[in-house]
């Protein structure tokens, strides 16, 4: 988990600070060899995760092994459906990793697993969650969207409802991004309004595009402010037209909330 306030996403960059940079730089000072990470996604500048999973691969012998645990190891990944025996929590190195890293990164849980696998490939859902507030709240600015006129609630989950119709979400993805295709299946999208009144946005599908839950949110809240119909979202999906949709919502109110796998228990 991290707070993406200070960092340029999750993957690394040339000449920016990133989750992944200062990841590394931890692994590698514990096992005193050179570490290579592959995140289950990648996240833009600003944006917060509550769970992400990272595997990598390290020599036998590493010295960090405990007892009852693999030598093939990788953080938070997967162990094939083939070998059934429970996964294995590395308690020693998910403390260690905590002791070194910075305050706004931390590691929930390590887990040995087999050579084969894979944290992004391997994800058969992920979802995430877009927060509002309305009030200025100076402790919520870099966690949460403020808004200034509440949306209409029951128009924006009308819309939502519309784009789990739908499978290509070229309109709501960064273009020249070189992915093999624009199709995602969505399994949820749904606001809700909270306790003390702001909102949140959930989606949950097996993938998503570069910029897509920020764009979709934008165009929701253009439904919502009456700017256009529900039904118009047909539109802008069908066109496969980024020009079409609606704004990209600002990163701080965006979290990558849960990734699953079918071999480890969801927390």
């Amino acid at each position: 988990a991290f707070d993406g306030t200070n960092y340029h996403g999750w993957q690394k960059q040339q000449n920016a600070v990133s989750v992944q940079e200062i990841f590394e730089q931890a692994l590698q000072t514990l096992l005193r060899q050179p570490v290579e990470t592959v995140g289950c996604g990648r996240t833009d500048t600003g944006v917060h995760a509550r769970q992400l999973f990272v595997h990598f691969d390290v020599e036998e012998g590493a010295g960090f092994e405990e007892r009852g645990a693999s030598k093939n190891a990788r953080l938070i990944s997967r162990q094939p459906s083939t070998i059934n025996q429970p996964l294995t929590i590395n308690h020693r190195l998910t403390a260690s990793l905590n002791a070194i890293l910075p305050k706004n990164i931390a590691v929930k849980t390590v887990l040995p697993v087999a050579a084969d696998a894979h944290a992004r490939f391997d994800a058969t859902l992920r979802s995430y969650e877009y927060r509002i507030h309305f009030d200025k709240d100076p402790f919520k600015q870099n966690y949460s969207w403020q808004l200034r006129d509440f949306p209409d609630l029951d128009l924006m989950n009308k819309a939502a409802n519309i784009i789990k119709e739908y499978r290509d979400f070229s309109c709501f993805s960064k273009s020249n991004t070189q992915v093999k295709t624009n199709f995602c299946v969505i399994k949820e999208a749904l606001w809700r309004q909270e306790a003390d009144g702001s909102l949140v946005f959930y989606i949950a599908a097996d993938r998503f595009l570069r910029n897509m839950v920020r764009a979709i949110v934008g165009t929701l809240i253009s439904v919502g402010k009456k700017e256009m119909e529900p039904e118009a979202v047909r539109k802008i999906i069908e066109s496969k037209n980024r020009s079409m949709a609606g704004m990209s919502v600002p990163a701080c109110g965006l979290y990558l909330t849960e990734v699953k796998y079918p071999y480890i228990p969801s927390t």
